[in-house]
């Protein structure tokens, strides 16, 4: 029977790290009242300058839309997003970062991006070319939502 290394395993290796990186983060915007799932929303709307859906986010994210749809609620109660009525569809809800919430955005981005470069920081800068490219074909291969900076 073959047994399989846990340890050495892929997927496990990728979960672990995603999850040792998230939960550094976590503390960071937790001191703005948000969440994990709330930042990825928060993050995802914050690129853009027009509004986006909440299966937008859902698609981006790879989170469970139930997940977002909580995350949603509690962002518009803290005055961080709203809802605007589609043009093109009235049954689809779009979503868009209030000024606090872009103002909010504005004050995490350059904290998080410094605990990246932290989190990084025992790789040279080629590792972190290659490590960013591995990532991109593994995102690649599974269909993930990959944009690049508009």
């Amino acid at each position: 029977m073959d047994r399989l290394n846990l340890l050495a395993f892929s997927p496990f290796r990728l979960n672990r790290l995603a999850s040792e990186f998230s939960n550094a983060l976590a503390a960071d915007y937790a001191r703005f009242g948000i969440d994990i799932p709330e930042w990825r929303v928060l993050a995802t709307l914050g690129q853009h300058a027009e509004p986006r859906s909440a299966a937008y986010v859902v698609r981006c994210t790879r989170t469970h839309k139930s997940r977002i749809s909580r995350a949603v609620g509690h962002l518009i109660e803290l005055g961080l997003l709203a809802r605007k009525e589609s043009g093109d569809d009235r049954r689809e809800m779009m979503l868009e970062l209030t000024p606090q919430g872009r103002q909010t955005y504005a004050e995490l981005v350059p904290i998080l991006l410094a605990r990246e470069a932290k989190l990084l920081s025992g790789l040279s800068d080629a590792q972190r070319r290659d490590f960013d490219r591995l990532l991109g074909t593994l995102e690649e291969s599974l269909g993930l939502v990959r944009e690049r900076e508009e």
